[in-house]
């Protein structure tokens, strides 16, 4: 998973052609930290037919707040640069890998 930040949010998410997939997190997020695992082996299953990142919000609270990111943990979905779809604090890795299914 790539580690993106305010200096290459733009680049590695919204100029992308295609599907990522953007984990947003926190150190201090304990669900955050817990669902990690999981998210990044969803990576490694889907790595040729989306990106996936993740956007420690700590350091970048300005681009979530610009992104809607209110809560965490919260899950993004992109498609050519435009968010289509969103998971916020109450939900399960198998709707994350629903959702992504019907988007590739």
């Amino acid at each position: 998973m790539l580690a993106v930040d305010k200096e290459n949010f733009e680049a590695e998410v919204l100029q992308h052609q295609g599907i990522v997939v953007v984990d947003f997190w926190s150190q201090k997020c304990e669900p955050c930290k817990a669902i990690m695992p999981e998210v990044e082996e969803l990576a490694t299953k889907y790595e040729s037919k989306a990106k996936f990142c993740k956007l420690d919000t700590g350091g970048n609270r300005r681009l979530a707040i610009s992104q809607k990111v209110l809560g965490l943990p919260t899950i993004v979905f992109y498609k050519d640069g435009e968010k289509v779809a969103e998971f916020s604090k109450e939900f399960s890795m198998e709707e994350v890998e629903n959702k992504l299914q019907e988007l590739i």
